[in-house]
């Protein structure tokens, strides 16, 4: 009865695999462990893990294992274990920051008196599993640098759509989404790491639909959400001077929308000369 239970679901994650492989371009497959105990694990596991046709994530309760198929130009093993730790569950490689994993229900409360060895880019770092670890997660706090990229060309882009000018627009928007690809996850702090996980998506999606188009209308329709998930990270970043969080009522047919500069001064990005000055800075972040 065992061998056909395991042949079961052997097959199960087979299909689930081959399925997946149809829906994700790039697709490569992983089989990892995930700590955790019951299906309410299952559920968290495989939301953190999965992304509409970037990742999905099978979890199987009973062998801990978890299988991974993922869109390699757009993501990796170590984002999706990250993700996945974030919210609470251990892999092999990354733990779970100690205050969530206390925060999990108790009937998922795997046990954790394991010691991992999580890689990074740069060195091998020991970690231990107990509740009682210090340091839960492998990432560095030097997460300026691959940020800083970010930022650069996001208020090149700015300046951009300040001038109305949309080839102009659409070439700074493509070396933003090559920054937003250039992050070394690994050197994020943990904060950092949980809005950019959050916020990658959308970023990716909003540059490249402001670098396939020279419509300034169409870059500046996109240009509020990513203003928005630019905020996000500079918030749980630091820039190298002030940053102003500027606001225009009229924005967003009359919605209003926001944006980030590095002057104080309102040059407006959604109407150019038309209303350049329309708007005020609500927020400085320092």
């Amino acid at each position: 009865m065992k061998s056909i239970l395991k042949t079961l679901v052997a097959l199960t994650l087979l299909l689930s695999v081959m399925a997946c492989n149809a829906q994700i371009k790039n697709a490569k497959t992983e089989t990892v462990k995930i700590y955790g105990n019951c299906n309410m694990c299952k559920t968290t596991i495989e939301k953190a893990g999965n992304r509409k046709k970037v990742a999905k994530v099978s979890w199987n309760k009973d062998t801990k294992m978890a299988s991974m198929v993922y869109d390699a130009k757009k993501t990796s093993e170590d984002e999706i274990l990250k993700r996945i730790a974030l919210s609470g569950y251990d892999s092999d490689k990354f733990l779970a920051p100690d205050n969530v994993y206390a925060n999990l229900p108790e009937c998922c409360q795997y046990d954790r008196t394991k010691k991992t060895v999580a890689k990074t880019q740069n060195a091998e770092m020991k970690m231990d599993t107990t509740a009682h670890a210090a340091h839960t997660m492998p990432m560095e706090t030097k997460e300026v640098n691959s940020m800083t990229a970010i930022f650069d060309d996001y208020f090149a882009l700015k300046d951009a759509l300040v001038q109305t000018d949309g080839a102009m627009a659409a070439a700074k928007s493509a070396n933003l989404l090559k920054a937003i690809k250039a992050v070394k996850m690994e050197k994020l702090t943990t904060e950092a790491h949980a809005v950019f996980m959050k916020v990658l998506g959308a970023l990716q999606e909003d540059a490249q639909h402001i670098a396939d188009t020279k419509d300034a209308a169409h870059q500046r329709d996109h240009f509020v959400s990513l203003s928005k998930n630019v905020y996000a990270l500079m918030k749980v970043t630091k820039y190298e001077q002030p940053v102003y969080y500027q606001f225009c009522p009229m924005a967003n047919d009359g919605k209003g929308a926001n944006w980030l500069s590095k002057e104080n001064a309102v040059k407006n990005p959604y109407y150019g000369a038309q209303m350049l000055s329309c708007g005020k800075t609500v927020e400085t972040l320092k």
